[in-house]
Formats: C-alpha cells, sequence, structure tokens
C-alpha cells in the first residue's frame, strides 16, 4: 500500500519519503495532516476512487504506529459500508507494506484538498473518542466530484465499482429487514415499505425515514419498543419498554422504562428480534410512525435501504399537527380562499407534494 504525503505529513512522522515508488491506483492514497477542532487529523484520499478514510484525534504516540492505525481506518472505512468480509481480507492481502512517498502530482494535491474541505463540513460527526472515524469519512465521499474529463463521479460509487472488478464478484452480502412503516394520520393513508441493511445505526434509520417520508429533519425524534412486540403486530394496548432518543433533554423527564442514547446503536442489536416499533418525529407536531418488521433478507446485495413501494403524502412541516394539517388541506383545495395561493407556497417551501418513488430511491442510494 502506497501512501503519497505532503510535506506536512512527513515532518510529522520524522520521515524522509522514499522515491521511485508506484503502485496501483486501487491501493495508493494521498495523505494530509490538518487540525480539526483542535485535533490532529490525517486524511486519506484513494487515487483511483477519490474514497476518503478519516483518522482524527492523533497524539505524538499514535504517529509511532501510523502504519497500522492506516490500516485499521481503511478496514474500519470498507466495513462501514457494509463490504463482504472476504473482499476486505484480499484487499489487505493484496497491499500487505505500508510505504511512504511525497505526493504525485498537482492535480492529486487538488484532489486530496478537496477530500479535506468535505471532511471539515462534517466535523460535528468526528468522534473525539476514536481514531478511526469510518462514518465521518464515507459522508465525505458522498459529494459529487468532477473526474477531470467533463464528467462528474461520486467516491462510493467508485470505490464499489472497482473493489468488484478486483473482486470478480459481488462485495455485499447483508442482512437486512423489510420494514412497513405507517404514518399514523387519521382520515389518510401513508406509508412507505423499505428494505434496510441490518448493519446500518438507529441514527441512519432516522435519516432514511427523513427520506421515505419527505420530512425535513427540523425536529427532535425517538424510537420506541413496547411489550410484546415481537409478533409483527401492533400490541392492542402497547407498554413502552425502551426508548432510544437522539437528545440527552430527554433524559431530564422521569421514565418509567428504560431510555438509552440512539448512538452507534445498529439495527441488528434490536431487529428482527422485535418485530414492531414507533418512531416518532416533532414532539410538537407528534408525528407517530408505527414500524412492522415484514421480513429479514439473508444476502441483500447493496449498502443502501431502498424504498419498494408507498402511498400518500406527508403533511407539511410545522403544519400543527393533525388539526393544522386538515387547515391546510381546506385552503389548498379552494382557490376561492383568500389564503390559498400563500398557503399553497408555504407548503411547497415546508416540502409537501406528492410521493415519488423514484425521487425516493435517488436519496436513499446517497445514505
Amino acid at each position: 500500500m502506497l501512501i503519497q504525503c505532503t510535506k506536512k505529513l512527513l515532518d510529522q512522522l520524522n520521515m524522509k519519503a522514499e522515491t521511485g515508488l508506484e503502485e496501483e491506483p486501487l491501493f495508493s492514497w494521498h495523505a494530509n495532516l490538518l487540525t480539526i477542532n483542535r485535533r490532529k487529523t490525517v486524511v486519506l484520499v484513494n487515487d483511483l476512487t477519490r474514497y476518503t478514510v478519516v483518522l482524527y484525534g492523533l497524539k505524538s504516540k499514535d504517529f509511532k504506529r501510523i502504519d497500522e492505525l492506516m490500516k485499521e481506518a481503511i478496514s474500519d472505512a470498507l466495513h462501514e459500508e457494509g463490504i463482504k468480509e472476504e473482499v476486505i481480507e484480499r484487499y489487505f492481502n493484496h497491499a500487505q507494506m505500508v510505504t511512504y512517498t511525497k505526493t504525485k502530482d498537482r492535480t492529486h494535491v487538488a484532489r486530496l484538498n478537496k477530500g479535506c474541505e468535505y471532511v471539515q463540513v462534517y466535523a460535528n460527526e468526528l468522534d473525539d473518542q476514536k481514531i478511526s472515524n469510518p462514518k465521518a469519512g464515507k459522508l465525505a465521499s458522498m459529494f459529487l466530484v468532477s473526474d477531470g474529463k467533463n464528467g462528474y463521479l461520486y467516491p462510493h460509487e467508485e470505490l464499489f465499482q472497482h473493489l468488484e472488478t478486483f473482486a470478480g464478484e459481488p462485495i455485499f452480502r447483508l442482512k437486512a429487514v423489510q420494514l412497513k412503516v405507517s404514518l399514523q394520520l387519521v382520515g389518510h393513508t401513508v406509508w412507505r415499505r423499505l428494505v434496510v441493511p441490518l448493519h446500518r445505526t438507529f441514527p441512519d434509520l432516522h435519516e432514511i425515514l427523513q427520506i421515505a417520508f419527505g420530512w425535513k429533519d427540523y425536529h427532535l425524534h425517538e424510537f420506541t419498543f413496547y411489550e410484546g412486540g415481537k409478533s409483527g403486530q401492533a400490541p392492542s394496548f402497547p407498554k413502552p419498554v425502551l426508548t432510544l432518543a437522539c437528545n440527552e433533554e430527554a433524559f431530564y423527564n422521569p421514565s418509567h422504562h428504560e431510555m438509552r442514547m440512539e448512538t452507534a446503536i445498529k439495527l441488528s442489536e434490536y431487529l428482527p428480534d422485535r418485530q414492531f416499533l414507533t418512531y416518532t418525529y416533532d414532539f410538537g407536531d407528534d408525528w407517530k410512525h408505527e414500524i412492522e418488521v415484514e421480513k429479514t433478507i439473508e444476502d441483500y446485495d447493496a449498502p443502501y435501504p431502498i424504498c419498494l413501494e408507498g402511498q400518500g403524502n406527508t403533511p407539511p412541516e410545522d403544519v400543527g399537527g393533525s388539526f393544522g394539517y386538515e387547515h391546510f388541506l381546506s385552503i389548498i383545495a379552494n382557490p376561492d380562499d383568500p389564503d390559498y395561493q400563500h398557503m399553497l407556497q408555504w407548503g411547497r417551501e415546508q416540502g409537501y407534494g406528492e410521493f415519488e418513488l423514484e425521487r425516493v430511491n435517488w436519496g436513499l442510494r446517497r445514505r
């Protein structure tokens, strides 16, 4: 594995770069040292795919074992994407020894700098308790970038394509669940049927539901599990037994059941064993979604979720709950109403529109 370093990184490593080194682009990375949140950070950008890997909060002692840490961070990134273990092993068997040289040319340095910019966009995703930060690198790799030939590419999709070519076989074999998610809205039928890989986290599921229903992520949310919610049907008289919260403020109020922060909790910790839960979004308007696990898929072949089908429009953000939504609908159904044009425009700004399967799946491919 070839690591092509900026002068700043070489100085930090107290290393003289070797010369005349070459490696296949899939196993070559450009690397830079920068400071984010007052912590030393190394950003790696793959020469072939432009995929980004992040090492964060490095201390002096860590630079003495940087070979090991870089390999670990790349491995974590591949695992975060859901790539098969045997493909990851083959990648590292091919690229065994880490060697260092200086940066190749201005084009690669420019691409490296762009990767560093995208990592800084997601500085709030960096976990100062861990050196390897695959989530931040994954998000940085979802930006559309120029391929230098009047075209554009997504680095994470390039990584998948070239790893599959290298492996000579499909690189994904994931366990997933099929979910039916229904928004509880009296007088209206609004639901989505989704397939979600189980290696994803509950914060990921929140983002997936935001896209599937067209919410704009303005408000807090929580997931709640119920006693008896293991049959695939909603309990008749649901008694909450566990809430996964997104914000520490949720713990300020007394609760008679277990509460946990949702951070980093994978879906596989609770699904498919528990087959019913709710997702509540916006505690003011109180939009409650019932989630049923319909089936388990043992060999899902994509790293991203998909929406299979759905029905119904989602209310606009901040419409005022069910009562406000009915008032909104009555106005936009009557062109003679004096507030018709204003409400129509406001609804569009708040994300109100027809459910479009293709648009939802376009968004989900990037989650």
